[in-house]
């Protein structure tokens, strides 16, 4: 399909699409659609890394969010990861996922490289069972910094642009990809679309190289990612919160629950604290919506998967684009 794109006459000096957003979807939609040879511009209230995505984790792993579609998406996003390098905040990294409840593995995570059970010494008290497994480890400021770098080489601009309505950027381009996360609610308007505040604490790396993850969708999620000299430790899911202040409660709880499962947490260094508005929605909306003014293929909804689903979702919406633009 995005071959198919590549052929679209474009108008000179006038954008094909305009993309709403420059968190990770936003700007992996917006270098999909360039790769496809289209013009493009990104229109972003909040720059890369001022974003929710900045405050993400990250790791490549399906979570909080629920749609039949995830694993074509995460799979293909897992294969682009492969590609990206150290330098464009890409890791490969080990670790263990546990669960208090004795679960079989998720099939996402089965066919990962070094997946095995974990031994009964690798699953810390109050856990049941565990699994180890390599996967794809983000320093999301990095990554978005390369993201806005590939950009720039397709030359691609990253304007701080609010919009209140789609008529404004539907006036500039015939097709508008809204990848706003929460503001879609307002924008679209969409009341399915909720916030669920997340907050994150980073310290000096004590000398933990190993991610540490519960396999846990509640309020409280236990885990710890290593990022070089840096740690990121999680986290909180707070479905309705939208204060973006961090919480300084919320983050000794953090500490205090990841230390329990390696101590030298606690004797680390705060270095800073992060905080982001997942957007949550029963689904993720991936979909080409006409309105009299031209298209809007919307992308958002991704909840605590943004990562995760990036790539496979920025596909889908080049194809989207083009079969309005062919």
């Amino acid at each position: 399909m995005m071959t198919e794109i590549a052929y679209c006459r474009k108008v000179p000096g006038r954008p094909d699409v305009i993309v709403l957003g420059a968190g990770v979807s936003g700007l992996t939609s917006a270098l999909a659609l360039a790769t496809a040879d289209l013009g493009v511009e990104v229109w972003t209230q909040d720059l890369p890394l001022e974003s929710t995505s900045c405050a993400a984790a990250a790791m490549w792993a399906p979570y909080l969010v629920d749609d039949a579609r995830v694993v074509g998406w995460s799979r293909a996003t897992y294969r682009w990861l492969l590609g990206r390098t150290e330098e464009q905040g890409v890791r490969q990294v080990a670790g263990r996922e546990v669960s208090r409840s004795a679960l079989e593995a998720p099939l996402w995570m089965r066919g990962l490289p070094d997946y095995r059970g974990c031994h009964d010494a690798e699953v810390p008290s109050p856990y049941a069972v565990g699994w180890r497994y390599r996967a794809p480890m983000i320093d999301m400021p990095a990554h978005l910094r390369a993201l806005v770098d590939d950009l720039a080489k397709h030359g691609v601009p990253v304007r701080r642009r609010a919009v209140r309505s789609f008529t404004e950027p539907l006036s500039a381009a015939p097709v508008v990809v809204n990848c706003t996360g929460v503001a879609a609610r307002a924008l679209v308007p969409d009341d399915a679309v909720s916030p669920t505040r997340g907050q994150i604490v980073v310290v000096e790396n004590p000398g933990i190289e190993e991610f540490f993850t519960e396999h846990d969708e509640s309020e409280t999620p236990v885990y710890f990612m290593p990022h070089g000299d840096r740690l990121v430790l999680g986290g909180s899911a707070e479905p309705g919160r939208t204060d973006l202040v961090p919480d300084r409660r919320v983050a000794d709880a953090i500490r205090s629950r990841c230390a329990a499962i390696d101590p030298r947490v606690g004797r680390a260094r705060v270095l800073e604290h992060r905080v982001g508005l997942r957007p949550s929605r029963a689904s993720v909306r991936l979909e080409r919506e006409p309105l009299d003014a031209g298209h809007v293929v919307h992308n958002y909804g991704h909840g605590g998967a943004g990562i995760t689903l990036s790539w496979g979702c920025a596909s889908d919406v080049a194809s989207l684009a083009g079969e309005v633009l062919r």
